[in-house]
């Protein structure tokens, strides 16, 4: 069994209301998609406490609420642990996304907040600058960013929630599984720049093609792989 490495870089004493949940949780889920708790290694409860300043009452209840959104899995007799995906895994999310994300792509595009466009520029320019950089954690995080702020504008609650456990899994497989196969990064950034234009633009209908066509290579390279795998 893989246990809890002790110098966790990511995970630090937290500040201000340490004992809610949500702070515990965003702290254990920042540091599975920095990579800096890999798929398979144990979550000990006392050691996370310990690591994060806190009782053992939230991180315990951050895991079970982490587990509902299937980033950690519960092991029969061995505890919780980093969820480890398969291609199959992944192939599930990218499906459901390709159902989900398009729309709200359009639909906050429509809704044309400034704001939107600013907050993916953002995302969009520090992905630039990690092209080269070798760090696809830092990078796979960059590009969250980015479809999260073209999906948050959406208007719908339940979609953006939805989506936001999909990138969720999605950060997670796509540098543990997918970039390893198929390493895709400047194909995606050039993608990526394509549909912000469209978003700023306010063309509704070619931001929500380009986001379908965007999810749907990664699908088709998922296939490709399943496919070198069987």
């Amino acid at each position: 069994m893989t246990q809890l490495a002790s110098d966790s870089s990511g995970l630090r004493p937290l500040s201000g209301p340490a004992s809610r949940t949500d702070l515990v949780a965003d702290s254990i889920r920042n540091a599975i998609l920095a990579g800096e708790l890999r798929p398979g290694e144990t979550l000990v409860e006392r050691r996370l406490s310990e690591l994060l300043g806190v009782s053992k009452t939230p991180v315990r209840e951050a895991l079970i609420g982490m587990a509902h959104t299937g980033l950690v899995t519960v092991v029969p007799n061995k505890g919780i642990t980093v969820r480890k995906l398969s291609l199959e895994d992944v192939r599930k999310v990218y499906e459901v996304r390709r159902l989900l994300e398009p729309w709200a792509a359009k639909m906050t595009t429509i809704a044309g907040s400034p704001d939107v466009v600013h907050r993916a520029q953002d995302a969009l320019n520090e992905a630039a600058g990690l092209l080269s950089a070798g760090d696809n954690h830092a990078l796979s995080m960059a590009n969250r960013r980015f479809h999260r702020s073209l999906y948050s504008g959406c208007g719908n609650a339940l979609v953006i929630d939805q989506l936001d456990d999909l990138q969720d899994l999605t950060a997670l497989g796509v540098v543990n599984l997918l970039w390893d196969r198929w390493p895709t990064w400047r194909e995606e950034f050039v993608e990526h720049a394509e549909i912000l234009a469209a978003v700023n633009d306010g063309n509704a209908d070619e931001a929500e093609r380009l986001v379908s066509k965007h999810v749907q290579q990664s699908l088709t390279n998922l296939e490709s792989a399943e496919k070198a795998e069987s």
